[in-house]
């Protein structure tokens, strides 16, 4: 320590400690690096020339009016019983029993209206039933009403 006054010595910060320790880092990142080598085995690989095909189930629409009549891929059935509608729900799955069935029921139809088309749906052997269901601020529908497929 200088206890003179007046004299200041400026503080000084030595590089060449700081530089050693940065090449021996350096040093250890490339002794330590492994290279890959992708040419160690010569492999042909096969080559296929068809897409694989993808499978997408039926969708059977099943729409309930308020009134309690009902539509099936956009055909009013004239009969509202459960027999009639098993019957017009195979015809729309085309023999599919992996069609998924999408019911658009009004709010105003009554239960009974939409566990018909369930058990309609149930003796034909279709087992994925779905709701569609409006959003606030979603697209609108037919009628103007937002709709969409619930999972």
């Amino acid at each position: 320590m200088n206890f003179r006054p007046g004299s200041r010595d400026e503080p000084e910060i030595n590089l060449i400690p700081f530089i050693d320790v940065l090449l021996v880092v350096l040093i250890f990142l490339v002794l330590s690096t492994t290279y890959s080598k992708f040419t160690e085995l010569q492999v042909q690989l096969p080559v296929a020339d068809a897409e694989q095909a993808r499978t997408h189930p039926t969708e059977v629409l099943v729409s309930v009016s308020a009134e309690g009549r009902y539509a099936i891929n956009g055909s009013v059935l004239d009969a509202g019983n459960v027999p009639a509608l098993a019957q017009a729900m195979a015809e729309a799955a085309k023999g599919d029993e992996g069609s998924v069935v999408i019911i658009n029921a009004d709010a105003a139809a009554t239960h009974q209206a939409v566990i018909s088309v369930m058990d309609a749906a149930r003796r034909t052997g279709l087992g994925q039933i779905t709701f569609a269901t409006q959003t606030t601020g979603a697209a609108t529908g037919a009628k103007g009403k937002p709709m969409r497929a619930a999972p």
